[in-house]
């Protein structure tokens, strides 16, 4: 018997460069604020971080990407403040790093991850729709 798969690490993909509208342009970016904060964190057991200079997701500011591989369903988050939402994403990437997919049931996400999610985007392995069916013809 073969020894079993480990599943692909966990990413959280933090803006470093977004700021809110009608911040002091000279402050420290939020993002990049988030950023450090999460890699001096103690992070889920298989989740990484790194800090990107834009997910062009500006009007969210400060904006990360939940992701773990080709298989999982992946996450953009916004508006997040890191004063007060670090526990809740930790949170939420150790239940998102216990899954398989990716899917976490939205009632067991953290409250920043169910009002705050700027997209949802599909596994890349995840085959499309079949596009050349007529969704109003019925059998």
């Amino acid at each position: 018997m073969g020894t079993p798969q480990s599943k692909p690490p966990v990413v959280l993909t933090v803006c470093t460069t977004c700021r809110p509208v009608g911040s002091d342009p000279e402050a420290t970016r939020p993002g990049l604020t988030l950023a450090r904060a999460l890699a001096e964190a103690d992070l889920p057991e298989g989740v990484t971080v790194r800090g990107v200079e834009c997910l062009s997701a500006c009007t969210r500011s400060c904006t990360l990407h939940l992701s773990g591989g080709a298989e999982r369903w992946s996450y953009v988050y916004g508006d997040l403040d890191p004063a007060t939402h670090l526990d809740e994403i930790l949170a939420g990437a150790a239940a998102y790093a216990a899954t398989e997919d990716g899917f976490v049931p939205w009632r067991e996400r953290p409250v920043v991850f169910r009002k705050q999610s700027i997209a949802r985007i599909p596994p890349v392995e995840m085959p499309g729709l079949d596009l050349s069916a007529d969704p109003a013809a019925k059998d």
